[in-house]
């Protein structure tokens, strides 16, 4: 004899059922619905593009930025380069450059974004990279205590399973009230952030104890993780056999404070001497290569009012540092067409 079940069991069931569809319905709308917006602008949707970036930081701007084909030029780095105007490299060398430098990243970031971009300019006319002591690590992984959205540059999947995340879900929402305001903001299209007037509101140049920071001398010994081996090499290497031969990369050893130039034949000064050594070697496997050495002695390094701290050097400096990289541009590509 069969069983039949209490009518409050089968109620339950049926509640349960309903509960349960209803959120996969949400699910599933909610997924298409972002996955429309495209909420940082990535370009996998366009039905929604306005060609314009909506205020945010550089991580998550630098998926439209790293894109858009209107830039044939990109600066690739962290805030040891952010400072570098792109509609100055522009001018100077003909090149519509894009700044994609993003705040405490290190190689792995950067390589990313690279990749970002060249899957989106087939043949770009020039790649600045910036290669500071973040490149100098011995983990091959590149470990970062800052987090970064690669899945925004990721595949299809990857993509999808990053939309599933409350960030991304509250973008979601702030795209869409974005695109409805007749009076939206926008956001540089190039990238182009001057932070000289954040450093200076948090007392750098004028606060005494940053004063006498900046005037600190480094150890002799490296610091942990950084003493070699220098995975980065082998890493440059791959990432450049994707670069065209045709386009001009030009890689900047960022300057530093004379104060953090490790002392004279120390094993700090070898192991970091030893580094660049190994990039610039790297390098050269690329046929249309330069180097601009922000850390081989010049005279600007001791002048402390041309930095913030011992790593971030002022706007001065960063537009005499703007034209070097310009004339190595200027004459990697003269250097092409002989």
């Amino acid at each position: 004899m069969a069983l039949v079940q209490p009518p409050q069991d089968r109620a339950w069931r049926e509640f349960t059922r309903t509960l349960l569809l209803a959120m996969a319905g949400l699910f599933v709308a909610y997924l298409g619905l972002a996955v429309v917006v495209d909420p940082y602008d990535t370009g996998r949707s366009t039905l929604l593009s306005r060609g314009a970036v909506r205020p945010q930081g550089p991580r998550t701007a630098s998926a439209l930025r790293g894109r858009d084909p209107a830039y044939s030029g990109a600066v690739i780095g962290n805030s040891h380069i952010q400072l570098i105007e792109p509609a100055a490299l522009t001018r100077l060398t003909g090149i519509p450059f894009v700044q994609l430098s993003v705040p405490a990243t290190g190689p792995a970031e950067q390589f990313a974004l690279l990749g970002w971009y060249l899957k989106h300019h087939a043949q770009p006319d020039a790649i600045v990279l910036s290669a500071d002591a973040f490149w100098c690590s011995d983990d091959p992984t590149f470990p970062s205590e800052h987090g970064f959205p690669y899945w925004l540059l990721g595949d299809g999947p990857t993509y999808l399973q990053g939309l599933l995340r409350f960030t991304a879900a509250q973008e979601t929402i702030n795209r869409l009230g974005w695109l409805l305001n007749p009076r939206r903001k926008q956001a540089a299209s190039d990238g182009w952030w001057d932070y000289e007037s954040n450093y200076l509101s948090q007392g750098f140049g004028r606060d005494p104890a940053k004063k006498a920071a900046l005037e600190r001398t480094v150890g002799p010994e490296p610091e942990p993780h950084h003493g070699g081996p220098f995975p980065v090499a082998d890493r440059l290497r791959a990432e450049l056999a994707r670069v065209p031969a045709e386009t001009a990369v030009v890689l900047v050893f960022p300057p530093v404070y004379a104060r953090a130039e490790p002392p004279a034949g120390s094993p700090r000064g070898a192991a970091e001497a030893a580094c660049r050594a190994e990039v610039r070697s790297a390098l050269a496997v690329h046929p249309l290569n330069t180097v601009i050495d922000g850390r081989a002695g010049r005279p600007e390094a001791a002048n402390p009012d041309l930095f913030f701290d011992q790593t971030h050097y002022r706007l001065p400096l960063a537009q005499s540092l703007t034209g070097e990289i310009a004339a190595g541009i200027v004459r990697l590509r003269t250097q092409a067409k002989d």
